[in-house]
C-alpha cells in the first residue's frame, strides 16, 4: 500500500513543464498537520509514503515531524524537491527523521537551461545545497536518505544528458534518473508539449546522448536509470506496443493519493491533465473516511473504466508516455 501526500501545493520556483505555474489547480495550502495523521492514521500497515505534489515540500514547517511520524510506524518514506531550501538545518533534520530517499529534480546541467526550464536562477545554489548535503552525510555516517538526481527528457535538455550524470558525480551524488516528459496532446502548455518529448521520436544523435551517459554512468560508478529505475533509459523513450496499457496499470488499487486540501485523486499524472481536477475527483478525506472513498462509486466507476477500452482521460496514455 502506497499513499501520496501533498505536503504543500505551494511552490518557490515557475517550472514551465509543471501545471501549477500556470493554473491554480486549488487554493493555495500546506496539509494540515490533523488532516496528515487522519490520513495516515487510517492505514496501519502502510508500506510507501510519498509527501509531494505539484508543490515544494521542503516549504512545510512541519515536514521533518510528518517524516519522524510516519517512520516511527516503520513506513518507507520519499520526496522529490527542487533543493532550494535544502540547508544544513533541514538537512540535518531530515536525516534525524530518519527520511529513506531524497530525490533532488534538477532537470539541467547549465544554470542558463536551468533557468529556461525551471523559471529563477538557482541552479548554483541547488548544486551548493546538495554537495553540502552529501558532505554532511559523510560526516554524521548517514545512509539514508539515499540521495538521486533527476532530469526531465526534453528535446531542449537530452544533449546535456551526458554532462548531468558529471554534475551529480561531482556533488556527490551516485543515482541518476532520466524521467519522462507528462504532456498532454490537447492543452499543452509550456515546455510540456508534444514536441518537446523523446518518446517516439527520439533521433539518432539523442539516442547518442543516452549511450554517452550511460557509459559515462557506468565508468563513474553511478546509478542510471529512467522512470525512477523502471527500465534502461534508452527503452523509457520507446513505444509499447499492447493495444491498452492503461490496463496494465495498478495505481487504482494499491495507492491513493490526496492533496495538501484532501482531495483524492488516482494518481501523480491527474494534475497534469489540463482539465482541472473535478473530472479526476475520488473523494475528499476532510469528510470521508478512506474506506468510504476507497469502496466509494467513484473510485469503482473509474476503475471499471481503465479495464475498459475507453479510459479515463489522463489515463488513455499512461503505458505509452510515461512509466507505470
Amino acid at each position: 500500500v502506497c499513499v501520496y501526500l501533498e505536503t504543500t501545493n505551494r511552490c518557490n520556483l515557475l517550472c514551465t513543464t509543471c501545471p501549477r505555474t500556470y493554473a491554480e489547480l486549488e487554493p493555495p495550502a500546506d496539509m494540515s498537520w490533523e488532516l496528515f495523521i487522519s490520513i495516515v492514521d487510517q492505514i496501519p500497515d502502510l508500506q510507501r509514503a510519498v509527501l509531494h505534489g505539484v508543490g515544494e515540500p521542503m516549504l512545510v514547517r512541519n515536514l521533518a515531524r510528518m517524516v519522524r511520524y510516519l517512520k516511527q510506524r516503520g513506513t518507507y518514506v520519499l520526496f522529490n524537491t527542487n533543493g532550494t531550501l535544502l540547508n544544513e538545518r533541514n538537512g540535518r533534520a531530515l536525516i534525524e527523521a530518519g527520511l529513506d530517499e531524497l530525490r533532488v529534480s534538477l532537470d539541467a546541467a547549465n544554470a542558463k537551461s536551468f533557468l529556461a526550464v525551471r523559471g529563477k536562477d538557482y541552479f548554483s545554489r541547488i548544486l551548493r545545497n546538495v554537495r553540502a548535503f552529501r558532505n554532511l552525510q559523510e560526516r554524521e555516517a548517514a545512509e539514508r536518505p539515499r540521495v538521486s538526481l533527476w532530469l526531465t527528457g526534453l528535446k531542449e535538455t537530452i544533449a546535456e544528458l551526458p554532462a548531468f550524470v558529471k554534475v551529480a558525480a561531482e556533488i556527490g551524488v551516485r543515482e541518476v534518473y532520466l524521467q519522462r516528459l507528462v504532456f498532454f496532446a490537447t492543452d499543452a502548455i509550456g515546455l510540456a508539449r508534444p514536441d518537446q518529448a523523446l518518446y517516439e521520436q527520439i533521433t539518432r544523435e539523442e539516442e547518442a546522448c543516452v549511450k554517452a551517459a550511460t557509459e559515462l554512468a557506468r565508468s563513474s560508478g553511478i546509478t542510471f536509470a529512467a522512470s525512477g529505475g523502471a527500465s534502461e533509459p534508452g527503452m523509457s523513450l520507446k513505444r509499447d506496443d499492447r493495444g491498452s496499457p492503461w490496463t496494465l496499470c495498478r495505481r487504482p488499487w494499491t495507492v491513493m493519493y490526496f492533496t495538501a486540501n484532501g482531495r483524492a485523486l488516482p494518481c501523480c499524472i491527474a494534475p497534469f491533465s489540463q482539465r482541472g481536477y473535478e473530472n479526476y475527483t475520488l473523494g475528499d478525506a476532510t469528510q470521508q473516511s478512506l474506506r468510504e472513498i476507497w469502496n466509494g462509486a467513484a473510485y469503482r466507476s473509474f476503475r471499471d473504466a481503465l479495464l475498459s477500452d475507453k479510459p479515463p482521460g489522463s489515463c488513455a496514455n499512461c503505458g505509452l508516455r510515461w512509466s507505470l
